[in-house]
């Protein structure tokens, strides 16, 4: 059986790819931050719900001591491999330009790009000896874009589009494939700062006329870590409903 690590696992798109893999047949580990209790339900859930085991693991993503323990529990606890990493651990804040502080700019790409690099080079070492592996980044479309009022994570995820590229030339000769999504405006716990005139507007301004779900971008994941997509990689691949295009 296969093992799969999502980072920021324990809510949202994060909870969704969790279960989208466990369905797949994949041991889970669910790495979380602060999200003790979630984390642990959501693995009772897969447990009982998909017969795989689960795990889940605290580690802050940004300290690369911790993101190397998360990895290494999960070799240890599920026979000594690492299959599948999906870099999801995210944070977001809207904020003018001109008022992003120094701990606001190093909170954003310590979590959002820094996690995702600590975690990749830990489980590469396990996939390169291996001769196998996927890792699924999950950006986002103001990665491609950028967003106005969102200058330290549009470039933070921009970072993560352009980490992918170069990974993935770099570790396909040793069988590895490395991918990217870029969810568009989906309803999770981000969004709910933002009252319903703006999630109306934002539906409106979305092509397909409404916003994503997390199972959208966690199927999307899932197709990626499978054999149906064993030919592609160093690809950046939209979910957003047209809303980019």
């Amino acid at each position: 059986m296969k093992t799969a690590i999502v980072t920021g696992g324990a809510r949202g798109i994060g909870a969704a790819c969790a279960i989208a893999l466990a369905k797949s047949g994949h041991d889970i580990v669910i790495g979380y931050k602060q999200s003790r209790e979630r984390a642990e339900q959501l693995c009772d859930v897969i447990m009982s719900g998909y017969g795989v085991g689960a795990k889940a693991v605290k580690a802050d993503v940004a300290l690369s001591c911790e993101a190397d323990a998360l990895i290494e529990a999960a070799a240890r606890d599920f026979g000594c491999s690492v299959d599948v990493l999906v870099n999801n651990a995210g944070v977001a804040q809207q904020k003018l330009f001109t008022d992003i502080t120094d701990e606001d700019w190093s909170r954003m790409l310590g979590t959002n790009l820094t996690g995702a690099f600590n975690c990749s080079r830990a489980a590469a070492k396990y996939m390169i000896n291996q001769k196998s592996g996927v890792i699924v980044n999950i950006s986002s479309m103001w990665g491609q874009v950028g967003a106005s009022c969102e200058v330290h994570y549009s470039a933070a995820k921009a970072g993560l589009i352009g980490m992918t590229k170069a990974l993935a030339k770099e570790l396909a000769p040793s069988g590895v494939r490395v991918n990217c999504v870029c969810p568009g405006v989906v309803m999770t716990d981000m969004m709910s700062d933002f009252d319903s005139e703006t999630i109306s507007a934002l539906e409106e301004e979305t092509p397909l006329q409404r916003l994503g779900k997390p199972k959208d971008i966690a199927d999307m994941v899932a197709f990626l870590c499978s054999e149906r997509a064993e030919f592609v990689t160093g690809q950046i691949l939209g979910v957003n409903g047209g809303f980019v295009i």
